[in-house]
């Protein structure tokens, strides 16, 4: 339970930035000759005579290494708000299933978007196996809208991945909630440093630890925030009940990963922004999308609840041939399927099978490298995949 932020100044006092929040986010009370801090809790169990009082009973409900994660989180997702409750799971798969599934009952209707994250359509599957009902609808214009009515949980993802489009949350959580319809927010692609799902009115915001917030690709994390006491306990029964649990030294791990996200998500940003502008003047590429181009469908919805526009961007070249030569031919970027790393990553988005995406289609996760090296890397691979600059393959 996050109750206070200690990054927030006391009454009268200016309101800390991000940078400041992030490297001192979940930190205990400091204590003398005692670590800034603590290292991984390793425990199956914990001493316990007598009565069971205390927070910490069992490795599968508690962990202090959890806890101090999870209140960290809380502080990033939604500064300054008291009651926000933050539970971690072992996978960003592990927090979306936990809200799907524990909130939802046979005969009750959920709302999925049509262009979400690949495995979406899976839970689909699971959950009308359980006799759920579930409607779907695209992201851009609020689409979801129009299949809304007498929904137990709208599940928003935004930017969507790997899309990239952009939907009102507020207009989507006003209508929602006039029809007691819970609302939850996938936040992977822009962090809690670019968008906030609780302030705009979102129920639970939920990611996958994985990607942008830890960024260094080298753990699977993934959490559920919210401040409804009741929909937190229900999470916290569904992880304890599945056993989805996050090691205490991936959890040790991500906490100290969050003290360098600002750091990392402005070069990253900054580098997306940049590659999408070099990007621009490619004849070979179509259906550039990025949120923070000005020119982008999306920009202007937001622009408006977005404080960042994440590091994705996506793209499509002629043809699979033609992007497989792309990719072969990049030195900076590593060809994998994740995004918000610190070193770039792409991939031919199509090898899947998953998404409702063309053979030529890149989903390209710009990193922390020195821009000018990045976007020459860049257009030196198209180049190389097309012959001269500017031609088609």
């Amino acid at each position: 339970m996050n109750d206070h932020d200690p990054a927030e100044a006391a009454p009268g006092r200016r309101r800390h930035g991000d940078g400041t929040r992030a490297v001192r986010a979940g930190l205990p009370e400091p204590v003398k000759n005692e670590p800034t801090l603590p290292g991984p809790v390793f425990a199956a169990h914990f001493h316990l005579p007598g009565d069971v009082t205390g927070p910490y009973t069992y490795g599968r409900d508690t962990n202090p290494t959890w806890t101090l994660l999870e209140r960290a989180i809380g502080e990033l997702e939604a500064p300054g708000l008291a009651g926000v409750d933050t539970v971690v799971f072992a996978s960003g798969m592990a927090a979306v299933s936990a809200v799907l599934l524990s909130q939802a009952r046979t005969g009750d209707t959920v709302v999925l978007p049509d262009d979400g994250y690949q495995a979406l359509p899976l839970l689909r599957e699971q959950m009308e196996a359980y006799g759920i009902h579930v409607r779907t609808a695209p992201t851009a214009d609020e689409a979801q809208l129009a299949v809304l009515d007498g929904a137990r949980l709208l599940w928003i993802e935004t930017p969507s991945n790997p899309g990239l489009d952009v939907c009102d949350v507020r207009r989507l959580v006003e209508a929602a909630h006039a029809g007691d319809t819970l609302v939850a927010v996938d936040n992977t692609l822009a962090t809690p440093l670019g968008q906030r799902p609780l302030e705009l009115g979102a129920d639970f915001s939920v990611a996958s630890g994985t990607k942008g917030l830890t960024g260094h690709g080298d753990l699977l994390l993934g959490y559920v925030v919210c401040r409804d006491p009741e929909l937190a306990a229900g999470i916290r029964r569904w992880r304890k009940i599945i056993g989805a649990v996050p090691g205490p030294m991936e959890a040790w791990l991500a906490h100290r990963s969050l003290a360098t996200i600002q750091l990392r998500a402005e070069r990253q940003w900054h580098n997306a922004l940049a590659l999408a502008e070099a990007l621009t003047d490619r004849v070979e590429v179509t259906g550039l999308r990025y949120p923070g181009l000005p020119s982008d469908p999306s920009h202007k919805t937001a622009g408006r609840q977005m404080s960042g526009f994440g590091s994705v961007v996506s793209f499509t070249l002629p043809d699979r041939a033609h992007a497989e030569r792309f990719m072969e031919a990049l030195h900076l970027v590593e060809d994998a399927t994740s995004f918000g790393g610190v070193r770039s990553t792409a991939e031919r988005r199509g090898r899947w099978g998953g998404d409702a995406v063309s053979e030529g289609f890149i989903r390209f996760s710009a990193g922390a490298e020195d821009t000018e090296d990045l976007v020459a890397d860049v257009l030196r691979a198209l180049d190389a995949a097309g012959g001269p600059a500017g031609s088609p393959a």
